[in-house]
């Protein structure tokens, strides 16, 4: 069973459990509205038949002498008497029955052959009238009739304890039941249309809902095969399956992002190892080609390739270093009070650049939870940036400020700034356009990728805010 449950589709199955919960929540309504129309039947002909036969028992008791006499009642109804009351209370449409103080039928009032036959008395329903009980009301199926009984204790007077005996008297409930089977059958009907207009209602209702999730899916494959411009064909939905759908859409725009960034850091990883490994090739194509006999010549070429061996291993440390930290399970992190440590990093600055002075504006007082190695090391890099794309003359400031739930570092330059396609892909590992400062030099294009990658791992964003000729400012937070 569970394994054909598990092969049902998802609109099979919520149909299913729709269509029963359907079935379950009309049926039982129905039902109960059945069982109600039918008692409030029964309740109301009851009443008729009590109404219609108590004058008639007031008269005989009247024309009799059993009431507002002055010797004592009899203890029994008289035979002759009791067989005047049957006749009386029969019709065509009503069966009467005497019974004495014993239970026993002493009168039936059936004259004619179209007068109802009348049922059986039912002993306990008697016994109960017997004791006293005025609303003794029940109905029956005898000889495939279903009677409908009434007995009423026949007491000398109305509030009188004494029993004289019991009055039955029973109607047929042919035409109640003529109009409930019509009720019933057109009931039964409607719930049949309501259940098949509902399921069909229901099934068509959620293949719309779940259509959407199908243009997930076949969106899914498509980015199985490498496809990622293909859009999932969702319409503006405000439900979970439009949230879904645009997450899906932010998830896809992601991955094609992380897939065409991978396809240009190898293209450029390429082009970068190519670059030294060429120039290390041609020079040593010159030294075997006898150049060896030249002391000049070998002392250029191996000043040269031993540039390009710097150039290798100055690009495969800052590799490394974006695979440790992107690596890393955590970050080893002490209490780092930015005052003290700005001191700090503004003597080593000095010391591994002199000739660009750093100047420090001091934000409040406030300790974060850091790797001081880590945050000095970010802080060198962009300083190392501005060593490599900016003129002699720039001026660097660095400061901090809080923002809610952060300590927001920023570090601030003059220089030439960036272009929007540069500040769009600064990030962007091995991106480079050209050199931007006098000083020239070659840079592995890792650094801004690095010091991204550490901010990262210590819970914090990073951004740069750049315009050409406005400088530099790179902006990152810690958290509190």
């Amino acid at each position: 069973m569970n394994r054909i449950f598990d092969r049902l589709g998802l609109r099979t199955k919520i149909s299913l459990l729709y269509a029963v919960l359907l079935i379950f929540s009309v049926v039982p309504v129905s039902y109960y509205s059945y069982w109600n129309i039918w008692q409030l039947f029964i309740e109301n002909e009851a009443g008729h038949v009590r109404a219609e036969a108590k004058p008639v028992i007031a008269h005989w008791l009247a024309g009799d002498g059993l009431q507002n006499r002055r010797s004592a009642p009899p203890a029994e109804v008289p035979v002759r008497k009791a067989l005047a009351l049957a006749r009386d209370l029969t019709s065509r449409n009503t069966a009467a029955l005497v019974l004495d103080s014993s239970g026993h039928v002493i009168a039936r009032g059936k004259r004619l052959a179209e007068e109802p036959d009348a049922p059986a008395p039912n002993p306990d329903y008697v016994s109960k009238a017997l004791s006293g009980n005025n609303e003794i009301t029940y109905w029956n199926k005898e000889n495939g009739i279903l009677y409908l009984t009434c007995l009423i204790p026949l007491r000398p007077e109305p509030d009188s304890p004494r029993v004289l005996g019991v009055i039955q008297v029973s109607r047929p409930l042919s035409g109640i039941r003529k109009i409930l089977f019509r009720y019933g059958y057109m009931q039964m009907a409607a719930v049949m249309i309501v259940l098949i207009l509902g399921i069909l209602f229901g099934y068509w209702l959620i293949g719309l809902s779940l259509k959407d999730l199908r243009s997930l899916s076949l969106a899914c494959r498509e980015i199985e095969r490498g496809n990622f411009n293909l859009k999932p064909d969702v319409r503006n939905r405000k439900d979970e399956i439009g949230n879904l759908a645009d997450s899906f859409e932010l998830m896809t725009n992601r991955l094609g992002e992380m897939f065409g960034s991978r396809k240009r850091f190898v293209t450029n990883a390429a082009h970068e190892l190519l670059t030294p490994l060429t120039g290390l090739r041609g020079s040593l194509e010159v030294l075997l080609r006898d150049a060896v006999d030249e002391p000049e010549t070998v002392n250029r070429l191996a000043k040269g390739m031993f540039r390009e061996v710097n150039h290798l291993i100055r690009l495969c440390d800052r590799l490394l270093g974006i695979s440790r930290v992107e690596n890393a399970a955590d970050v080893e992190k002490d209490a780092v009070e930015l005052k003290s440590f700005f001191r700090r990093f503004q003597e080593q600055s000095g010391l591994f650049a002199p000739e660009i002075p750093v100047r420090i504006q001091e934000g409040p007082p406030v300790t974060v939870m850091a790797d001081a190695d880590m945050l000095e090391q970010i802080l060198l890099n962009l300083l190392s940036n501005v060593l490599s794309h900016c003129p002699p003359e720039t001026s660097v400031v660095s400061g901090w400020r809080l923002v809610p739930g952060f300590v927001e570092i920023w570090f601030s330059d003059t220089g030439g700034g960036m272009d929007a396609e540069t500040l769009s892909r600064a990030f962007e590992p091995f991106y480079r356009k050209g050199n931007r400062g006098a000083a020239g030099g070659r840079g592995t294009g890792l650094g801004l990728t690095l010091i991204k990658s550490m901010v990262d791992a210590q819970g914090g964003n990073v951004r740069i805010e750049s315009s050409q000729g406005d400088g530099t400012t790179v902006f990152f937070t810690l958290p509190l």
